[in-house]
C-alpha cells in the first residue's frame, strides 16, 4: 500500500511539473517571449470582423470611430479620388461614419477576411447585385440600409450624403480570421532607411505620414485627419502598396461614366513604413481567400509591427 502511495505521489509530481511548463510556455508566447526576428506567421484564430466603407473627402471629416480599425484601406475611386474600407476585429466603437458606397474593388480585398460583415449605403446596381448573388453572398454578410435599417441614422448637423453613420449594436455579426491571418506580425528585418515622413498621392488626393512617438500620424490633403473619438490618426505599420488599375465596364453614376477597380491579387512593388523605416518591398497574393506577402528587395520576410495597419492601394 504504501508503494503505491509513492507511485502515485511521483505520478502526480509529474503532471504538476508538465502541466506548469505548459502555463509557463503559454504565457511567455502571449508576452512574445519569443524575441525571434521572424514573422510570428498567419494566425488561425478568427473573431467578429466587421467592415465598413467610410467616407473620407474633406467635407466628409473628422470621421468617427475610425481610430479602433485593426486595418484601414484607402482605394482609389472615381475623380482620382479616395474612400477608406475599415476593418474592425476587436472590440466595434458603437458609431462608425460617415458611411459610403460600395465599390467593386471591395469584392476581393474581403475575401481576406472569411465572412465579414460589409456596412455600406448603396452601390451601382451591377456591384449590388454582385454583392447579393453568389460567390459574394456567400462570402460577405451584407448590412446595408436595406439589411439593417435600424442600425442607420442621418446627421442633421452635416450636408448629406456625408452624414449617414452606422449603430454597430444594431448590425448582424459574423466570424473571420484575425489581422494576423492577413499580415504576418514580428520583427523588423534589418535593412530599412530611416524615415520620418512619407507622402502617398492620388491623382486627387494626397496622404503625408510622419512618425512621431511610436506610430505614423496621419494627414489627409495637407491637415491632420482626426477621428472624432481619438484625434488624430495614426498607425503602427503604413503599406503603401502599388496596384494595377481597370475601369469598370459599366457607369458608377452620372456624372463618373466609371471608376477605377485596384487589382489586390497578383505581386507588385511596395513601401513598407514601420519602426521610423522606411522598406523597399515587393508584394504577392495569389488567390482570392489569402492574404497578402510582403519580403523586402532581399528576400527577407517583412512583417507588420502590433497595431494599426494602413493600406494605401496607389495606382
Amino acid at each position: 500500500m504504501a508503494r503505491k502511495r509513492v507511485t502515485n505521489l511521483v505520478t502526480a509530481g509529474i503532471v504538476a511539473i508538465l502541466i506548469a511548463a505548459a502555463l509557463i510556455a503559454v504565457v511567455l508566447l502571449r508576452r512574445g517571449g519569443s524575441q525571434s526576428a521572424t514573422p510570428s506567421g498567419p494566425s488561425s484564430s478568427t473573431g467578429p470582423v466587421l467592415a465598413v466603407k467610410i467616407d473620407n473627402v474633406a467635407e466628409a471629416r473628422p470621421a468617427t470611430g475610425l481610430g479602433s480599425a485593426d486595418i484601414v484601406y484607402v482605394e482609389p475611386v472615381e475623380g482620382g479620388l479616395t474612400r477608406v474600407l475599415a476593418v474592425f476585429s476587436g472590440g466595434r466603437p458603437p458609431v462608425i461614419g460617415p458611411v459610403r458606397s460600395a465599390r467593386e474593388t471591395d469584392y476581393d480585398v474581403l475575401a481576406q477576411f472569411g465572412k465579414p460583415v460589409f456596412a455600406y449605403s448603396g452601390a451601382a446596381p451591377p456591384v449590388v447585385q454582385a454583392l447579393h448573388a453568389p460567390p459574394l453572398s456567400d462570402r460577405i454578410v451584407n448590412a446595408s440600409p436595406a439589411e439593417a435599417p435600424a442600425a442607420f441614422v442621418r446627421d442633421d448637423s452635416r450636408a448629406a450624403p456625408h452624414n449617414l453613420f452606422v449603430h454597430t449594436g444594431n448590425l448582424p455579426t459574423s466570424d473571420g480570421p484575425a489581422p494576423e491571418a492577413v499580415y504576418a506580425r514580428g520583427a523588423a528585418p534589418a535593412g530599412g532607411t530611416p524615415a520620418t515622413s512619407f507622402t502617398a498621392k492620388f491623382p486627387a488626393a494626397s496622404y503625408e505620414f510622419r512618425w512621431s512617438d511610436g506610430k505614423w500620424l496621419v494627414w489627409a490633403d495637407g491637415k491632420p485627419y482626426t477621428s472624432t473619438e481619438s484625434g488624430q490618426l495614426g498607425a503602427s505599420t503604413v503599406i503603401v502598396q502599388k496596384v494595377a488599375v481597370h475601369q469598370t465596364s459599366y457607369p458608377e453614376d452620372a456624372q463618373s461614366p466609371t471608376a477605377p477597380v485596384a487589382e489586390t491579387i497578383g505581386s507588385g512593388t511596395a513601401t513598407v513604413l514601420r519602426d521610423g523605416q522606411s522598406f523597399a518591398a515587393d508584394w504577392s497574393r495569389t488567390q482570392a481567400g489569402s492574404g497578402t506577402t510582403f519580403t523586402t528587395t532581399g528576400g527577407q520576410p517583412l512583417p507588420v509591427a502590433d497595431g494599426p495597419v494602413w493600406v494605401l492601394l496607389t495606382p
